[in-house]
């Protein structure tokens, strides 16, 4: 084994030279084989076969990480070389059918390993590519040709569904992507977006994803999936992502411990868009150790991201309606006698005084906690 094996892989031939003059065995063991024993296997049954194997979609990620671990970047001798042989496998990637694009980055994704990274790429860039190419097209196309051609997808069991809505059709390939990990979701999502795909799309695939996952996910993955939603909304249109979305998001991230660069980039989507919420958007429960009943500083948080993304631009229109909202959600939680003063004047003096056409509203709230 020592022999053949050397002829390929630079690892082994450093290994054995380095104990050229030992006597007896000497004994080798990888403990973080990319695939384990089915990797060594696969790199052994090249050695073996004068430098060939059967490279397809199910095992070329597998092939490729034990040719980097086992170092056949560069032929020891005159011989064939494994990554060579998987990188031109890869590049028949566009020829490949939807669902072996699927099976090689499943089996990138369960491997773990960085070298992964380019081929992880590749994989999403072509996902990316023949959804766009179907959108402008059709949402699946026909299956009916037995010609090969690289944009027929795995619709073999969808291509039935033309009586189905064009929600439906437009979405078929949701279920498709669940076994994607938030970071792998995190990467498809960046390359549809500048691949100029529908941002409306997007936010429904990445709402379906979470609402999939959360079902048998602990809350430590709960809280990295939300990230990744939250994330990935932050870099769209937001004129794309009504601001009912993102309180139902927000509500999901209620005893999740988020990061706060992304609870932060929540918050200032729906500042950014507060005119168009309503007083039940902003009763949000105080979070645990808060005495008083609904979480004030949330809201002014979102009242100071309002302001703040408007630079002064805020159309009076805007700014009204927000005032119109602010009053009633003052008068809302006036009569909670835990509220303290502070938060009760920081509400009241929020806004310039142009926003208001009349201090009814603020008048009456005013009553009623004084009253309390």
């Amino acid at each position: 084994m020592q022999t053949v094996i050397t002829q390929y892989s630079n690892k082994f031939a450093r290994l054995f030279g380095k104990s050229s003059g030992a006597t007896g065995k000497l004994k080798v063991i990888f403990h973080d084989f990319p695939g384990g024993a089915e990797g060594f296997e696969l790199m052994l049954k090249f050695c073996y076969n004068n430098g060939t194997a059967d490279i397809s979609p199910s095992n070329l990620f597998l092939a490729r990480c034990a040719a980097e671990y086992m170092e056949m970047k560069e032929p020891v001798a005159d011989v064939s070389n494994l990554l060579e042989l998987t990188e031109k496998s890869l590049q028949e990637i566009n020829y490949w059918t939807w669902s072996d694009v699927l099976i090689a980055l499943k089996q990138c994704q369960n491997l773990l390993v960085l070298d992964c990274s380019v081929m992880v790429e590749r994989c999403l860039d072509t996902i990316v590519g023949r959804l766009v190419l179907a959108s402008e097209a059709s949402p699946c196309p026909s299956t009916s040709s037995t010609d090969s051609s690289w944009i027929r997808f795995s619709c073999d069991s969808k291509s039935t569904e033309s009586v189905k809505t064009s929600f439906t059709r437009l979405t078929w390939w949701f279920e498709d992507l669940l076994f994607l990990s938030p970071l792998l979701v995190a990467m498809l999502v960046k390359s549809m977006l500048l691949r100029k795909m529908d941002h409306v799309l997007i936010s429904r695939f990445l709402l379906y994803y979470q609402k999939a996952k959360f079902s048998t996910s602990t809350t430590n993955e709960k809280s990295k999936i939300i990230e990744v939603v939250i994330d990935m909304h932050y870099e769209m249109d937001l004129s794309c992502v009504p601001c009912k979305t993102l309180f139902g998001i927000l509500r999901v991230t209620l005893g999740l411990n988020i990061s706060k660069c992304s609870r932060n980039k929540l918050e200032t989507m729906i500042g950014s868009q507060l005119d168009q919420a309503t007083l039940d958007n902003l009763l949000v429960p105080s979070p645990y150790g808060i005495s008083y009943l609904y979480d004030v500083n949330l809201v002014l948080r979102f009242l100071k991201a309002f302001l703040r993304r408007g630079n002064g631009l805020v159309t009076p229109i805007r700014m009204r309606k927000v005032a119109s909202l602010i009053d009633l959600y003052t008068a809302e939680i006036a009569p909670d006698p835990c509220l303290k003063t502070s938060k009760f004047l920081a509400l009241a003096t929020a806004l310039p005084d142009s926003a208001r056409d009349s201090y009814d509203e603020i008048y009456h709230a005013m009553d009623m906690y004084l009253e309390v």
